[in-house]
């Protein structure tokens, strides 16, 4: 899939392996939102659908 390259190795050893750390936050945000999705409600199914409504005319003169 990947080689890794000199350059590559190189910025590993001076800033750490980033995207590495990347998807470990990454993963760990989903498992977060998994796991809030599972405990919240669903919609409510006769409640009116939450739709922008017409904007106010600014007052600026």
């Amino acid at each position: 899939m990947f080689q890794e390259t000199p350059i590559f190795s190189r910025l590993v050893d001076e800033r750490g392996d980033v995207p590495a750390q990347v998807r470990g936050e990454a993963e760990r945000i989903r498992r977060g939102l998994d796991q809030l999705l599972r405990r919240s409600p669903g919609p409510d199914p006769s409640a009116p659908p939450n739709l922008p409504g017409p904007k106010a005319p600014s007052a600026s003169l």
